[in-house]
């Protein structure tokens, strides 16, 4: 599953980063990172871009890039 498709109030934890290079090396600078846990707080109405929490900021992302981000849903308590 990708972070594309997490709905909104979710969580989910990065499992793998697909893409190479700049790409790549981008996302994990903005701190998505393999284990990291990420909640989606907004999409915006045509679904791009997606508002996410990671590590304790607010970041978006374009749909492009969540599509590379490869993670698993996990609870939130």
């Amino acid at each position: 599953m990708t972070l594309r498709e997490v709905q909104v109030g979710q969580a989910a934890k990065v499992v793998k980063l697909h893409g190479t290079g700049p790409v790549k090396r981008r996302i994990m600078d903005m701190g998505i990172t393999k284990g990291q846990l990420i909640q989606v707080r907004k999409v915006a109405p045509l679904g791009d871009p997606i508002e996410i929490t990671v590590r304790n900021y607010e970041l978006s992302v374009r749909k492009a890039d969540a599509e590379m981000i490869e993670v698993e849903l996990v609870e939130v308590a």
